[in-house]
Formats: structure tokens, sequence, C-alpha cells
């Protein structure tokens, strides 16, 4: 067995360009790129209740994403393993098949990810080292103006800190060619019907404002078609909190999560842009949002198991049940509930509300929140998911307690005709256009139901057909 064969194991990094596992300075002869699905992520999550950590959305992305990388590796002359099972169990089991000199890894934000790494490197024979890289942020820990472990309590003192010493450096380049595969290894991955039945089966509702593939050739396509023929880089900060359509937002986010793209590479796209354009508001801003992502990976590296809490989870509520089912009675709610199950994706700002709902007016644990949008999303990253959860519940890092959101009020502000609503739940649509479609309790009361809630910071904004007629006139 060659004495210079490196395993690279693959977590959330699944692409070739800007990737440092891939940039050798002395190159192995035979080289094994591996991915591991850990098999916990498939089974029934800690709520008890009856659905796994992984579900279907991403599931199925994160497939897409895998078969494509297989075959850019295979154009440079690698390939990809994917396993389905305990990931350091399975590197150690490799490295001793193969008799690996080196295993590549990128350091991760998740506890459970990094722990894997830490029992992989804990277990590797003296022969084998384990090198680990800072990949997929817009700044390298190292090139941080502080020490990790000093890291600003909040967000904005992070920025003004970045933005006063930083450069934000450019992505590396795609490798053309990569060292071969070893003979005796195994190749291929299991197909998703295998994994996971019913992600085989899924599909996302046909009412969804986009279609999301997984791979990078799909995440330069938007590139394409948001910055340079939508020109979205001029309108973003004014169009970021639309609820329908597919170009209010980037929709970057579930490529950067699954490591299809990089940070760094969005940043030198938006700059390539201003290039031109010329910089503005709305140009920063997306590279303001990957500096809350960095912000949040940071944080999540600090936090290790404490950023998931520490007391034992409650058991699941009837109100629980009715937030992730759909069935609160609050339209804004509920329509966004559907989107996210049907689809596994929801703009920013409806994200931000249910969540505040089920924590400030249902009174729900904030984790099992975490937990179902960890099932739901495509897009689900662990630092970002359970930060902004955090965030919401007033918890952690820059705590307040009165982050809340009036579910009505940001209705009327954010679908002041009933638009989004009436588009995910059709019964709404018999309502005139206006803030009426947010409160049909009221107005139709024979037909809709009272909500499950009604706070009392509601009150100034619930409205009738006619105190809206007379305050139209």
């Amino acid at each position: 067995m060659s004495s210079t064969t490196d395993i690279v194991w693959l977590q959330d990094n699944l692409r070739i360009a800007d990737n440092p596992l891939l940039h050798f300075t002395s190159p192995p002869e035979q080289l094994l790129c591996l991915y591991v699905l850990d098999q916990r992520w498939l089974e029934r999550s800690v709520t008890g209740d009856a659905f796994p950590r992984l579900g279907p959305a991403r599931l199925r992305f994160l497939w897409q994403s895998l078969m494509e990388l297989r075959g850019e590796l295979l154009q440079r002359g690698s390939d990809l393993l994917v396993r389905v099972g305990d990931p350091a169990s399975i590197v150690l089991d490799t490295v001793a098949m193969l008799g690996a000199r080196q295993v590549r890894v990128a350091a991760h934000s998740g506890y459970e990810e990094s722990q894997h790494i830490v029992r992989v490197a804990d277990q590797l024979p003296p022969a084998c080292q384990l090198c680990c890289f800072d990949s997929g942020y817009l700044i390298a820990e190292s090139e941080l103006p502080f020490a990790l472990d000093e890291l600003p309590p909040s967000f904005s003192a992070f920025r003004r800190r970045v933005e006063k010493h930083c450069t934000f450096l450019a992505p590396l380049s795609a490798p053309v060619t990569l060292p071969p595969w070893p003979e005796p290894a195994p190749r291929g991955f299991p197909p998703l019907n295998v994994v996971c039945s019913e992600s085989a089966g899924w599909q996302p509702d046909k009412r969804q404002g986009f279609v999301f593939v997984g791979g990078e050739a799909a995440a330069r396509d938007r590139f394409q078609h948001y910055l340079w023929r939508q020109n979205g880089a001029e309108s973003y900060k004014k169009t970021r909190n639309g609820l329908l359509g597919a170009n209010f937002s980037t929709r970057f986010s579930p490529w950067l999560a699954r490591g299809c793209l990089s940070a760094r590479q969005v940043c030198q796209e938006v700059k390539k842009w201003e290039a031109i354009h010329g910089s503005c508001e709305s140009s920063y801003w997306i590279i303001f949002e990957l500096m809350w992502r960095d912000y949040f990976h940071r944080a999540a590296q600090l936090e290790g198991a404490a950023l998931f809490g520490d007391k034992e989870l409650p058991p699941v509520s009837s109100a629980f049940d009715a937030w992730r089912n759909a069935t609160t009675g609050v339209p804004f709610v509920d329509a966004a509930m559907l989107e996210l199950k049907a689809t596994g994706w929801l703009s920013n700002r409806a994200r931000q509300n249910v969540a505040s709902f089920l924590v400030k007016d249902l009174n729900v644990d904030w984790r099992l929140g975490a937990s179902w949008f960890e099932h739901c999303l495509i897009d689900y990253d662990v630092a970002s998911n359970w930060g902004n959860w955090r965030y919401i519940a007033g918890i952690g890092r820059d705590p307040r307690q009165n982050r809340y959101f009036n579910v009505l009020k940001q209705a009327g502000h954010y679908d002041p005709y009933g638009l989004y609503v009436a588009y995910w739940l059709p019964e709404l649509a018999s309502l005139p256009l206006g803030v009426e479609r947010h409160q049909p309790w009221r107005v139709a009361p024979a037909k809709f139901d009272t909500p499950c809630v009604e706070p009392a910071e509601w009150q100034r904004w619930l409205v009738t057909t006619t105190e809206l007629q007379e305050t139209d006139e």
C-alpha cells in the first residue's frame, strides 16, 4: 500500500473551487475523497417526536450536491466515496484500510461535527497526520483582529472591528487535476431511496417561488441570474423582506450551508459587480449578511454544546403541534409554516415572525422550534439556525428579552394586501384584498375559527372591515 495516500474528509464543503482541502503543498500519490452521512441524522430527533433531524428537502439537496461533486472529481481524475454511519469510525476504518499518511478536513462550527474530528485526531495511528483547515468563511480565524475567545459580545462590535482591520481575500481557484484514486478503495455511494425512501420521493410544492438544485453549477447559475441578469445587488436591501417570488432575496443560503459555495466566492462576485456598477447600500448589505454568518459560526465554535441549551427538552405540546402543522389560525404564521414544510425554504422575514410567535406568543421552548427548522430547512446550518433562534429567544450573545414581533403588525406591513397568505391559504382569497385577510376570524367569524392565541399586543392591530373603510375615507 502506498505510504502517500491522503484522505479528504468532506463535511459542509462540497465544492471544488475555493476548497483548501484540494490544494497540496506536497501532493500525495493517491487521494480518496470521503463524505460520511451521520446515521443519527436519519433517526428520530431529540424531541422524542416522529421527525428525524435531517428532513427530506435537505437530504434531497445534499444528495444532488454530492452527485455533482462526484462528477467534478471524476473529471479531475479522482472520485467520491459516500458512506452512512458513524463519521469518526468510518474515517478511521478508511485510514486503516489505505495506510493513509494524512486526513484533511475543514474545521466545523457544529459541536457534534467537531467532536467527530477530535475522535479521529485522538485515534489516528502515529504514521497518519490530521490536517485541519479553516474553510468557507469570509474571514479566516487567523485573519481576525482578535483571538477567537475574545469574540465581541455583539455582531455590531464584531462588524466594526472586522471592517476596520480585515481585507476580504480572493477565493482559491479550482484544481485542474487531482491525484488518482487508490486502486483497492471502494467507489460510489448508496442511492437516495436506500438511504431514505421518504426523501427519494419528496418533491417541493409547485407553488414554491424558486427551484433549488444542489451543486456548484446551480450555485453559479444563481450568481449569474441574481447579480448580473436580475441586477439584484442594486436592490437587495429594499427587497430582502419580500415574501413572494424568486428574486427578492439572493437565495444563496442553501449552497452556502452545504459548502457548494463559499462566502469568499459570493464576496468576490459582489465586488466584481461593484467594479462595473459602483458600490451601493444594497451591494454592501449582501456582504453585511455574510459577516453575520461568520459571526454566528465563530460564536458557535465558542459555545460548543451550550449552543443547544443546558436543560432537558420538554415534551411536544399541542401549541407546538399547531405551529408546525400550520393550524394556529393566524394566517401569517400558518402560510409561512406551510411554505416551510412544502418547500424546505422560508424568507428571512417569515422566519423571524414564526420564531417569535412560537417563543413569545405560544410560550414554547425555542429549542423545539430550532429542531423543527433543522428538520425542514434546505439551508440549515447548525450555527446560523441555532444562533438565530437564540437571538429571537433573547439568550446567549447580545441577550434581550424584548425582541418581539407583533405578527399582525408585521403582516400588515409586509403583506398589506394579503397576497402572501392567500397564496398559501387559498380559502382566504374569498376575503377582500387587504389586512382583513390576516384576521379572518373577525371578518368572517362563521367561516374562520378564532386563533389558538390572541396576545394583548395585537389589540390595536385588530380592525374590522368597517373600521378599515372609515380609515380609508
